[in-house]
Parts: structure tokens; C-alpha cells; sequence
């Protein structure tokens, strides 16, 4: 077949998401994309409360998916198969969202998918662009900070990853010690581009270190104690707060994708040639423009997924299955309805 319909479940953190895409000769149509946020019922907290999350989504998945298959104007029965996220992620929502999709495609006698929700991050960029393998990938989001060289559909080398924080938890965190509202990241971009990004003298980790992984927990605490000891903060305080942390953050990010750039050229040659920043932090307009830099001075193509793409989402789960779909790989169907949830599912366990 020159042409596969999937509908994508998207249920591993605090996003309630179906979409239905189409694939066609090796391009990506999206359908719909339906999303429902529960950022209203998180922000009093500063970030995602597990249980929370999965409480909302268990009402809200059956009427996402009847409005993603009405919008796309696709009847079920057409459809030719479910994928679903299996993993990694709040394991409460996960079991929804799968569970759901297994019941699904069981009823239209159709196959299921399991996805990994970082496999799909790493793809994403394939939907909206003829990107070929192999591609280097900066993976920053609220839950994970990676880098790796996407070598092949299910093949991936991780060259570096975070030690504790991610990106976006280094974001939301400082932005709850500040009294920011949540999420975290757009609000200290906000305010960063106000500010005075050198007052604040924070600390690089791990720059110039020969691997390619990531540390911010020490990050957040150097900007904690700067916090304290100018209290109590004043408006132009916390602009500042923010432009010097945004400012660290992103020469971390810089500095050791550079050094990925370096391992990738060296090893993949003529062949390594794009950049793919995946995730929701890559929504940052300041860190886009940076690894605009980053890849002039590295002979790369940048990639980055439109901002819809970039934060959690159901079309990057069904155009993950469509990649799998049209490369004849279809997990065997008694496994793929016993497999259960998973928190923790790396890449390399593909």
C-alpha cells in the first residue's frame, strides 16, 4: 500500500490528545490534532500531580478520539491501525491512553501500535519535512534532556543525556521559586527577554566536559541562592533571575550539542548532515535562533517541529505508527495487547 490512516493516543502526562494522519508516499498529513490541556488544573501546583492527570484523562480520551476521527472526516472502520503511547511517562495516564487504544482496535479488528513517547519526539520532524536518515536529535522537554543520533526507524545511539533535571523541569522549577505562573518555560522566556542576562553570574555544568550529558539540578540551586540573597525580589529582580538562567541553560544546551555535532561529523561523514530539535523546550524562540548558529558553524540543516508539534501531541504518536506501518513493521499483535504500561522505556530496549 502507497497510503496508511492512523489514529495516535497520547495520554503520558498531562496532555489528552487523539489525532488521525495520513501517510502517503512517504509524506505526512495531519487530519486532526486534537488536544485538551489540564495546565488550569496543575498551575496551582507548579507543575504535574501523576494522580490528577490521570483522573482527568480517563472522562476526556473517549470524546478527544470521537472528535479527532469527526474532524478528519475519517470513519473508524477505515482507519488502518491504532497507536497508542506506551511509555515512558506518569504510568496512571500511560494505562489509560494504551489500555484505550488496545480496547479500540480490538473492536474494528484492526492492529495496535505501542509507542514509545521518545521515539515519536525523535520523528516528529519527519511529519513536516523530508528528513533522512541519519540525523542528529536534541530531545529537551519537561521530562527528558537528550542527545542522539537517530541512525535508522528503531535504531538510536544516545550520545548524552541529563544526570538529574531536564530542561523544561529546570524551567518549571525556577519558575515556581520565583512565583511565576505554570508552565514555567514561556514565562521565563518572557521575562528573560526583559532582563539583564549577565547580572547574575550562574554556573555552565558539565561545559566543556568530553561526553555529551547534562546537569541542572546545581544549575537551580546556584539561581536559588542568587534569589535569596537579593531578596525580597523586585520586578526587575526577577527579570534578570530569569534572563541569567535562560542564558545558562541554553550555553549548556549549546555547548554540548556542539560537542555531539563534533561526534557525529566524525563518525557518520558525509551522511551527517541535520539537526533536529524535538521536545517542548524547543519551542524557545532564543534557543531556536542559537542552534541556528550552532548548525551554520557545523555544516547542519536545522529541523525543528512547528510549535504543535513540539509540546506533547497525538499526531506525532499516529505518524509514528505510519513510519512503522509503511516500513512493514508491525509488532506481533499478542505481545502488542499484553504489554503494559511503562514509565521507563529508553530507547535502547526498542
Amino acid at each position: 500500500m502507497d497510503q496508511y490512516t492512523v489514529l495516535g493516543i497520547e495520554t503520558s502526562c498531562d496532555e489528552t490528545a487523539a489525532s488521525v494522519v495520513r501517510w502517503h508516499q512517504g509524506r505526512g498529513e495531519i487530519l486532526a490534532n486534537c488536544v485538551f490541556s489540564q495546565i488550569d488544573t496543575h498551575a496551582p501546583y507548579g507543575g504535574v500531580v501523576p494522580e490528577l492527570a490521570a483522573r482527568q484523562h480517563l472522562p476526556l480520551i473517549t470524546d478527544m478520539i470521537t472528535s479527532a476521527l469527526t474532524q478528519a472526516e475519517v470513519p473508524a472502520p477505515a482507519l488502518d491501525a491504532v497507536a497508542a503511547t506506551a511509555g515512558p511517562g506518569l504510568v496512571g495516564g500511560v494505562m489509560i491512553g494504551l489500555t484505550t487504544g488496545k480496547a479500540f482496535a480490538a473492536a474494528l479488528g484492526k492492529p495496535i501500535i505501542p509507542v514509545n513517547h521518545l521515539e515519536a519526539h525523535a520523528l516528529t520532524a519527519r511529519l513536516s519535512a523530508d528528513i533522512r536518515f541519519p540525523y542528529l536529535l536534541l530531545l529537551v522537554s519537561g521530562g527528558h534532556c537528550q542527545l542522539m543520533v537517530v541512525e535508522a526507524l528503531g535504531q538510536y545511539r544516545l550520545l548524552g543525556q541529563t544526570l538529574d533535571d531536564a530542561v523544561g523541569e529546570a524551567f518549571d522549577k525556577t519558575a515556581k521559586y520565583l512565583g511565576l505562573s505554570y508552565p514555567g518555560g514561556p514565562e521565563i522566556e518572557a521575562r528573560a527577554a526583559r532582563g539583564d542576562a549577565k547580572r547574575f553570574q550562574l554556573p555552565r555544568p558539565l561545559a566543556g566536559q568530553p561526553h555529551a550529558n547534562f546537569s541542572f539540578s546545581g544549575l537551580k540551586t546556584a539561581m536559588q541562592q542568587a534569589a535569596d540573597q537579593s531578596a525580597p525580589l523586585t520586578d526587575s529582580d526577577i527579570n534578570d533571575l530569569c534572563a541569567s538562567m535562560q542564558a545558562a541553560i541554553l550555553d549548556c544546551l549549546i555547548d554540548r550539542t556542539a560537542l555531539a555535532a563534533a561526534i557525529f561529523a566524525a563518525d557518520y561523514g558525509q551522511n551527517a548532515k541535520s539537526l533536529v530539535v524535538a521536545g517542548g523546550v524547543a519551542a524557545n524562540q532564543v534557543l531556536r535562533q542559537a542552534m541556528q548558529e550552532l548548525c551554520a558553524a557545523h555544516q547542519l540543516a536545522l529541523h525543528v517541529a512547528p510549535a504543535a508539534l513540539c509540546t506533547d501531541n497525538a499526531a506525532m504518536i499516529a505518524w509514528t505508527g505510519c513510519e512503522y506501518l509503511a516500513a512493514d513493521r508491525l509488532p506481533d499483535q499478542i505481545l502488542a495487547l499484553a504489554m503494559a504500561a511503562r514509565p521507563r522505556w529508553p530507547l535502547a530496549e526498542l
